[in-house]
């Protein structure tokens, strides 16, 4: 069993909208694979949506049992935390959530772009 993180602009399951960046979206949609079959899909309020705290994120998906991070993008030090914590991260990647699983399933969805945004990390 696999238990993958979408960061996500919106409550809509596998209909969600990807977000660009991890740390600022409204939700994670969590999805759990066995194989290729989904088993799970749950929504999960983003606890730091409206205060941003550098490394708080990476630990907090890490408490929700989490083997795989897919995000717009993220900053170097969320990837390297995440890594720390034994959790792949894939980034650079949009689309609704049901579209980017089959892709991370069919082994088109691996990897991280850097984030692009103007902000500090």
């Amino acid at each position: 069993m696999k238990r993958i993180a979408f960061a996500c602009e919106e409550d809509k399951g596998l209909e969600s909208e990807m977000s660009m960046h991890f740390g600022r979206c409204p939700y994670y949609i969590m999805v759990e694979v066995e194989g290729t079959d989904v088993q799970k899909v749950e929504a999960v309020a983003n606890p730091f949506f409206n205060g941003h705290v550098p490394g708080a994120v990476p630990e907090f998906i890490k408490n929700q049992n989490v083997n795989v991070m897919v995000a717009g993008g993220m900053g170097p030090k969320a990837i390297d935390l995440f890594q720390g914590f034994g959790i792949e991260v894939a980034t650079g990647v949009a689309g609704r959530v049901g579209n980017v699983l089959q892709a991370y399933l069919d082994g088109k969805v691996s990897g991280t772009a850097s984030c692009g945004h103007d902000h500090a990390h």
